[in-house]
């Protein structure tokens, strides 16, 4: 790595670290550690977990078609699009998984706690937590694509009754969105 990756590198460890979403580890193997550069140019930090996705069971949890979800809204009128902070880093790894998930960097190898991108079944096992959490409220006036969730309502007071609903589900999960991201009754 370049100095400024190298710097990068570091910087987003430390963030790993103190969120606890990362540990030292110890295991025998880790996959490289690489970075691709953003829209904004910031780099994303990236796992090459091909070698361990070759050998993990798939699940096949069928990833909705936006097409079929977008045909839910119906005749909706008011709209909230929320993001997930850090989606897949709200998923615990399964105790005694950890070291499966094990990379190597020049800094020493760490292990995550949390689900990291890149694994073969990130896409399926978020998206059942989502349908599961949400599903009360699926296809009544809530969407799920991965970590974006679009509340639907007819009228604004019924609106402000299903995000009060929804947000509610969200904190009782622990489950948390990224403001900035947000769009709120349009």
């Amino acid at each position: 790595m370049a100095p400024p990756e190298l710097e990068e590198l570091r910087k987003q460890l430390i963030e790993l670290l103190d969120a606890g979403f990362i540990r030292p580890s110890k295991a025998p193997f880790g996959a490289p550690m690489l970075f691709q550069k953003k829209h904004d140019g910031s780099l994303r930090m990236c796992i090459d977990y091909r070698a361990l996705n070759k050998i993990t069971i798939k699940n096949r949890y069928p990833i909705p078609l936006i097409a079929d979800l977008f045909d839910q809204l119906g005749s909706a009128r008011w709209f909230t699009k929320l993001d997930l902070r850090s989606g897949y880093h709200q998923v615990r790894i399964a105790e005694g998984d950890e070291p499966k998930t094990a990379c190597v960097t020049r800094y020493g190898s760490f292990e995550f706690l949390v689900m990291p991108f890149g694994l073969t079944n990130a896409p399926a096992t978020f998206c059942t937590l989502m349908n599961k959490v949400l599903q009360p409220f699926l296809d009544r006036f809530v969407v799920v694509y991965l970590d974006d969730i679009v509340v639907y309502s007819k009228t604004l007071e019924e609106h402000v009754g299903h995000l009060g609903k929804v947000f509610q589900t969200l904190r009782e999960n622990e489950l948390y969105v990224k403001k900035e991201k947000c769009s709120f009754a349009q």
